[in-house]
């Protein structure tokens, strides 16, 4: 049984011995106090490092610490070694964590593979059902529910006839390990026909592959979107610094990968998202809420980021209206 259990049910039985010794109202505040000083252990299994985990990350703790819920954070990082995840997720049930948070789709099925006791909460999953995680986006089931990272899809794709109407097809490049990657590709190819484009994507295995696989999208397509995935994300200067020797719009589907040199996204931001987990967390731990019963999250707003920097490389038009009380990075 998980230690936070064994207190709650110790607490209760305290609570139970003083209201029969005529001290009802003493004994419920004396576990509200309990569970309100308690130190949680919190998990963290991190697929690997770059901004929009990280962001990810970083909004969690820092939602935890404005929620007032004390934890104490290990955190594991796989490096991008999706088998990591595996021997990261069995140590957290081996040393029975109170809860699991669990970044990026394989950390989160490999934790759901290690334990179905000990409350388990995603973020950076694009689609929790597809990809096995949860049943349903409203009815979960099991142990296991968290946020959401789809983009707005069809606001994104907009984007490009807005920035210049010439633009015909899209590239994309993407890795062909990450299911979440396939389940956006499969939405862009769907939507894009209804925005007057084309896409042509390339996928890679690995970070070396990049540079010679985007040398040849880029001869084939008009302009860039990048996909909230994480080999993109962790070469996001490499394919930036591409498309701006290509004098190519670049649009994208979260915000980190605009402060590492993509030109724009009307989308998510991480940290947000990681502060709407914890406030899931809030929800679990201290307040005792049964995880089968707490819908999949998404971002409750997006916001449109545009790197100034590679605006001004691609010489584009600053009064161009989708530029209009955007948030401006990189300078």
């Amino acid at each position: 049984m998980k230690k936070g259990k064994v207190s709650k049910l110790v607490a209760l039985a305290m609570a139970g011995m003083m209201v029969l010794s005529g001290c009802s109202t003493g004994g419920t505040q004396a576990v509200d106090k309990n569970e309100e000083t308690k130190t949680y252990t919190i998990g963290i299994s991190q697929l690997a490092e770059h901004p929009a985990l990280d962001d990810a990350r970083r909004g969690f703790e820092d939602g935890l610490q404005e929620l007032g819920v004390n934890a104490e954070i290990v955190y594991q990082n796989a490096q991008g070694d999706i088998p990591n995840t595996v021997s990261i997720a069995q140590k957290f049930v081996q040393d029975d964590v109170d809860l699991i948070y669990a970044i990026a789709t394989p950390a989160a099925q490999s934790a759901k593979q290690a334990t179905a006791e000990i409350p388990i909460l995603f973020s950076a999953v694009t689609d929790p059902v597809q990809s096995e995680i949860v049943a349903d986006w409203e009815n979960v089931g099991g142990n296991v529910t968290g946020t959401s990272d789809k983009a707005p899809v069809e606001a994104q794709l907009k984007m490009f006839k807005q920035l210049d109407p010439s633009i015909e097809t899209i590239g994309i490049i993407y890795n062909t390990s990450e299911a979440n990657s396939e389940i956006q590709i499969k939405e862009v190819e769907e939507l894009a026909p209804n925005e007057g484009l084309k896409v042509v994507k390339i996928g890679v295995t690995s970070v070396n592959e990049m540079p010679q696989a985007l040398d040849s999208l880029l001869s084939k397509v008009d302009a860039l979107y990048a996909l909230s995935d994480n080999l993109v994300a962790s070469s996001v200067e490499l394919v930036s610094n591409k498309l701006i020797e290509n004098k190519m719009i670049s649009v994208c589907a979260e915000e980190s990968q605009v402060g590492g040199g993509i030109l724009i996204t009307n989308g998510l931001s991480y940290y947000e998202l990681g502060k709407q987990t914890a406030k899931m967390a809030k929800e679990i731990l201290v307040d005792g809420k049964d995880v089968s019963t707490i819908p999949v999250g998404v971002a409750e707003k997006t916001i449109t980021t545009v790197n100034e920097t590679t605006l001004e490389a691609l010489g584009l038009d600053q009064g161009n209206p989708t530029l209009k009380d955007a948030v401006r990075v990189g300078k």
